[in-house]
């Protein structure tokens, strides 16, 4: 396989995202995360644009060990100064230098002219050699620079010792076919090519940036210079994580090294650092990516997940795929749900719930876990009492072992047991489990104030689950929390026999 290199630029590039502005603390937490997702190389800044910007390039490649650490630097010898300067302590430092070639840029933003240009590019990579052996060229705007004159400042800068070559698409104008199609003629002309690496760098303007990436890669190129969740000038860059799952997901004959099980987890990390929401239709990372609402969809993803998803969410770090349940929802992901809720009805209930469910998703957007337990609490017939609660004594307080003692029934007879916990709900629980018997484990306990005052009224929601993993939930409300937990609890053991009945 050949090895494709990821150059992470959301230090420098992505924190070009109008409004985001990193302190060092946080550009810092950034690229040990990038180091746990085992980039190849960090571009940490461009040290010479501020004191502030000079100081974060500097601790970073002081602390960060691992991967290559970049600073960029105009083609000015001040900018290569100050570059090397700040990354000369990194384990691997490189300086990535870099001038535009493209006739729109160097008459109207250079006002220069193309020997110009050619001169200054040669001379700052001979300038940067003398710091450092890793120097990356980068010939912004290449995408409209014109060919033969590309291919001749590119041929002169490998001649001066550059060893990574860069081509931009500065403003994401090229198309797919046409941005490949440019690496490969670049491969056949620049007769020096073979003695560097070829890099690309796209912007997303068009919403192609993840398109010319893998265009290139596909005709030669080694190394793709992207940012998490494709931050970025304007519409942003390639988005780190959509290249490498293409590849992955494709099976394409590169290796790109990254530990893909670290990819949201660093995309959260830098959502929330820079403020930058996600957008929820985001490829790979966003909120929808492994959501469904479609009955037919969510009835395919309940039977084998690989009718609609090409990636396991697990193995990117998230740790499910989400059922979405709207008016478009099927009762397969509607029962689904109610289960996974502890809720195990009867089919006569089913489908009154199911009923009762899609009227209210044609008045709600979404429908919540608290609409459908609130649904379904209205719905639920009674469930046979195959315990009772007759007694129930808790001792505690200060320097006393919470101790309870329950009576309860069975079919009229009455069982007595202790239980001893760290609380005295724990106590109770501790007892009635003692009492009744029956195999299950406690997964969750809730309890909250329905009313306000000293004497409000308390709602404990538990939830069991029995040997197979099925949920069981049970419900009571009481002045008395101890009581209502006790109830609760109760009534979640009933409803897992009266489902085992059933069956």
């Amino acid at each position: 396989m050949s090895k494709v290199y990821i150059f992470d630029t959301t230090l420098r590039d992505g924190e070009q995202t109008p409004g985001v502005n990193l302190n060092t603390e946080e550009k810092l937490e950034i690229a040990e995360q990038l180091t746990k997702l085992n980039v190849d190389i960090i571009e940490a800044g461009f040290p010479v644009s501020s004191p502030g910007e000079f100081e974060s390039v500097k601790i970073i490649a002081e602390k960060v060990k691992g991967p290559t650490i970049a600073a960029l630097a105009r083609a000015i010898p001040l900018d290569i100064d100050r570059a090397w300067e700040a990354i000369k302590s990194a384990e691997s430092p490189r300086i990535h230098i870099f001038i535009a070639t493209s006739d729109i840029h160097i008459e109207k933003k250079l006002r220069k002219t193309r020997e110009e240009v050619l001169e200054e590019a040669v001379s700052a990579v001979k300038y940067g050699k003398r710091y450092c052996n890793d120097i990356e060229f980068s010939a912004e705007d290449a995408s409209r620079t014109d060919f033969n004159f590309l291919c001749r400042v590119l041929e002169a800068v490998i001649e001066a010792g550059a060893t990574v070559i860069n081509i931009p698409d500065t403003v994401g104008y090229a198309l797919p076919w046409e941005f490949g199609d440019l690496i490969r003629k670049l491969r056949e002309n620049v007769k020096n090519m073979d003695r560097v690496i070829i890099s690309i760098h796209c912007h997303n303007d068009l919403g192609l940036a993840t398109a010319n990436s893998l265009s290139a890669i596909i005709n030669g190129a080694q190394q793709v210079e992207c940012t998490i969740n494709g931050l970025g000038e304007r519409a942003g860059n390639t988005a780190m994580e959509e290249v490498v799952m293409a590849l992955k997901v494709k099976k394409l004959p590169y290796d790109v090294g990254i530990n893909i099980s670290e990819i949201y987890k660093t995309s959260k990390l830098v959502s929330n650092l820079t403020g930058v929401l996600i957008q929820p239709n985001k490829a790979i990372v966003g909120e929808n990516a492994f959501a469904h609402e479609s009955g037919i969809h969510q009835h395919g993803v309940l039977q084998d997940p690989s009718t609609y998803e090409i990636i396991d969410p697990k193995t990117i770090g998230i740790s499910e795929s989400r059922i979405v349940l709207g008016r478009l929802s099927g009762k397969h992901a509607f029962e689904k749900r109610l289960q996974e809720l502890g809720y195990n009805l009867p089919p006569e209930q089913l489908e009154e719930s199911f009923k009762k469910f899609k009227e209210l998703a044609d008045k709600k957007k979404e429908i919540t876990d608290r609409d459908i337990e609130s649904l379904v609490s209205n719905q639920i017939k009674y469930i046979p009492e195959h315990y009772k609660l007759v007694h129930l004594q808790i001792v505690s307080g200060i320097g006393i072992v919470p101790t309870a003692t329950v009576v309860l029934t069975e079919d009229e007879k009455e069982i007595k047991n202790v239980g001893i916990g760290n609380g005295p709900i724990d106590a109770a629980y501790k007892a009635i489990t003692n009492a009744v018997k029956v195999e299950h484990t406690l997964q969750d306990f809730y309890l909250k104030s329905v009313t306000g005052g000293t004497d409000a009224l308390g709602e404990a929601l538990v939830k069991i689950a029995d040997k197979d993993g099925n949920i069981y939930t049970g419900r009571a409300s009481s002045t008395d929390v101890i009581e209502a937990s006790a109830k609760a609890y109760l009534r979640a053991i009933n409803q897992m026999l009266s489902f085992k009945e059933r069956s």
